[in-house]
Parts: C-alpha cells; structure tokens; sequence
C-alpha cells in the first residue's frame, strides 16, 4: 500500500484548548477523523519530573498535509512546545483510506 496517509499525534490538557485545536483541524479539512482519548502522561520539563492528566490525539490526515497541520496545532495550542509527531500509514483498509482522502483537502 502507498504511504500517503499518516497518523499525527498531540496532547493537551484543557478540554476548552483541544476543542479548539480539533475545531479548527476540521474546519480547515486537514483531518478527516480526530480521536481523543485520556492518558497520563510523566515527562521531563525544565529540570523537574512532571506528571500530569492530559488527553491524547490522534489525527488521521494525509501526509502531504502535515506542515499545515503542524501549523494548525502550533498556533491553536497553550503548549510553549506541544507535542506533534507524524506516523506514517504503511497499510490500511483501502476504503478506508479513500475516505481520508475525500474529506481532507488536496
């Protein structure tokens, strides 16, 4: 299967600051789906061990987009550093994958 696709991660901690980074992800097509899932997360930041309640996001998108996306998540988010990484989709249901291809723009 063709690598177009990825998966883009994120968290955030204020539910009011998700909605509008997800909101916003929509509005402009640059997912085609957002799950949001609770987690607690342990991180190192400036000097000390962290532990905090946050939520993850996983956002399905194509991976021609992600510099968008980026820029999305970065000027939506409380984050001095939010956490975005891309992965790559290696394979998935082809119509699946259609889908993503339709709702997110080109």
């Amino acid at each position: 299967m063709n690598d177009e696709y990825c998966l883009i991660i994120t968290t955030f901690n204020d539910d009011r600051n998700g909605q509008q980074i997800i909101e916003a992800l929509l509005a402009e097509r640059l997912a085609a789906c957002v799950q949001v899932m609770p987690i607690q997360s342990w991180y190192h930041w400036q000097g000390k061990v962290n532990c905090d309640a946050e939520k993850l996001v996983l956002i399905k998108t194509k991976r021609s987009l992600y510099l968008q996306v980026q820029a999305c998540i970065i000027a939506h988010h409380a984050y001095e550093v939010p956490e975005i990484i891309q992965v790559p989709i290696e394979a998935g249901l082809p119509v699946y994958l259609n889908w993503i291809d339709k709702e997110c723009r080109d």
